[in-house]
């Protein structure tokens, strides 16, 4: 059975006729999972990819050092550079982006476990931060997944 958030972003998107498209990193790919567990999912889900490494940035994104420039992974403004370039990769209403480090230990850019950075891009445009405090790397994928769609079912509301 599909996860409630999902389901109802899932009917918000269907009923306006809109899609979107998920860049997701620590997440591993839940975030697109929870939306295509939704029966109708080919009618809003275009597309999803897990951006782990600067390989995928690169090669799936397009995102080069230039682009790269004044930035650093797992921040707010990186989740809305990866949401923009999703959003017009794919030509999609919606893009929905996440960064940050799972866990059990903090990432190389100095962030704790449990650090979560998401951004919304579309007709609403969204950013937000998530501190866990925690250092168990699955139920940080869990919680990131969940803040991902909570955001944007904020954007979504905004949007109405």
């Amino acid at each position: 059975m599909p996860d409630a958030l999902a389901a109802r972003i899932a009917a918000r998107l269907i009923a306006r006729k809109e899609t979107v498209a998920v860049a997701e990193s620590s997440a591993g790919g839940l975030i697109a999972a929870a939306l295509l567990a939704v029966p109708g999912a080919s009618a809003y889900f275009l597309g999803g990819a897990v951006i782990y490494t600067v390989t995928a940035r690169e090669a799936l994104l397009g995102v080069t050092k230039a682009d790269m420039t004044g930035l650093r992974p797992a921040s707010e403004p990186y989740a809305r550079l990866l949401s923009g370039r999703m959003r017009e990769k794919f030509a999609s209403t919606w893009a929905i982006a996440e960064t940050g480090a799972t866990g059990p230990t903090g990432n190389r850019y100095g962030d704790a476990a449990g650090h979560g950075c998401f951004g919304i891009a579309g007709p609403v445009t969204l950013t937000r931060t998530l501190e866990t405090g925690l250092t168990d790397r699955a139920e940080n994928m869990r919680r990131f997944t969940r803040a991902a769609l909570e955001l944007f079912d904020e954007a979504l509301a905004q949007a109405s």
